[in-house]
């Protein structure tokens, strides 16, 4: 399974290679709202938390289906910046549409259900859609939509004002300390690029990234079955020192294709016991099965949630879970009428590095 680029065109301007404060400052987010991701960030996640303001705290939790499961598009930018503000100044000019299109996307839960026209702040059929979709996730989602689409404005001024907070409370000083280790990544991938060309420089970014032998598509490793198209446009790649171990790839339909990729490569993995593999591998013997943990290792998810997102029937996927929750792999709790499943990670991890990366980039 496979996400493929077409960069089919001109060589000139294909790939570029930029530093962006917004998208470091998502990954970070994400590091706050999922730390089981991320082991070795935990203790700078925990000191985060323990010196945010109230304030700051509740409204990171109010917004946090923007970075969560997903990013949201608009925070990984195709067009980097200099700096955070220049980059919230590109965010604001973008239409309402968009923004809320963009915004429920991830607030419902999974990156493969769009919004498209008509504009759920026009038409009362999609936006009753999306707010039964948000209501699947669970209150906060909800409560989140429902001030979303009654007041746009509002939220989108609030979502940038508690970026802007996030800077002044850790972002501003986590940002300096890794700028050095950014611009020398993006150093050793310009210098590739040029002197080597594409496919030396996508070698470079991740074993997951590689360039098709007719040279006209970048192909992904990862758990989904996916063509977009850079058109003329190329394709930005982003390098970041807290989004280990995800390889986030925003191709939404008409939009220029970016890569946020991590900056260094992981350690070398640790052993698997073989007791712990043989109790577990049978469960995962089948790629459908992958495939719903690849879509649950970004969040909890209920069985109709995971039969839309993959196009199968909610009782094949019963079928699913309850193979992967004998094993011991999943977690349930109940929310209302709706159960969500979730991926238990500690037990993933202990199937080793390999798998766990695979799931979540």
């Amino acid at each position: 399974m496979t996400l493929r680029i077409d960069i089919a065109g001109p060589p000139a301007g294909r790939l570029r290679f930029a530093a962006s404060p917004l998208a470091e400052l998502t990954a970070m987010l994400h590091v706050l709202a999922e730390p089981a991701h991320h082991p070795r960030l935990a203790g700078w996640a925990d000191d985060v938390w323990a010196a945010m303001p109230p304030e700051l705290d509740r409204h990171l939790r109010e917004a946090q289906f923007l970075w969560r499961s997903s990013r949201a598009d608009f925070l990984v930018p195709a067009r980097p910046r200099r700096t955070l503000t220049a980059e919230l100044d590109d965010l604001d000019r973008i239409d309402d549409e968009t923004y809320v299109a963009t915004a429920l996307t991830t607030t419902c839960g999974n990156n493969r259900i769009h919004f498209p026209a008509p504009s759920p702040l026009a038409d009362r059929a999609a936006r009753e859609h999306a707010l039964d979709l948000a209501q699947a996730r669970g209150a906060l989602q909800e409560a989140f939509a429902e001030r979303l689409l009654a007041d746009p404005t509002a939220v989108r001024a609030q979502v940038r004002r508690t970026l802007e907070q996030c800077a002044e409370a850790f972002f501003d000083t986590a940002w300096t300390a890794v700028a050095v280790e950014l611009a020398t990544d993006l150093r050793l991938k310009n210098d590739l690029l040029r002197r080597h060309g594409i496919e030396a420089a996508l070698g470079s970014v991740s074993s997951a990234v590689t360039l098709a032998p007719d040279g006209d598509s970048i192909i992904v490793d990862q758990l989904r079955d996916t063509t977009t198209t850079a058109h003329d446009r190329g394709v930005t790649f982003i390098p970041s020192a807290y989004g280990r171990p995800h390889l986030v790839v925003i191709h939404a339909p008409g939009r220029q294709p970016v890569v946020q990729y991590p900056a260094t490569e992981p350690g070398p993995s640790h052993p698997v016991p073989q007791e712990t593999v043989a109790l577990r591998l049978e469960a995962l013997a089948h790629p459908v099965r992958l495939r719903l943990l690849r879509t649950l290792a970004r969040g909890p998810h209920t069985n109709g949630e995971l039969a839309h997102a993959w196009k199968l029937s909610p009782p094949e996927v019963s079928r699913h879970l309850a193979v992967l929750r004998r094993a011991g792999l999943l977690t349930a709790r109940r929310h209302g009428r709706y159960v969500q499943y979730a991926l238990d990670h500690t037990h993933i991890a202990s199937l080793g590095t390999d798998l766990l990366t695979a799931l979540l980039r």
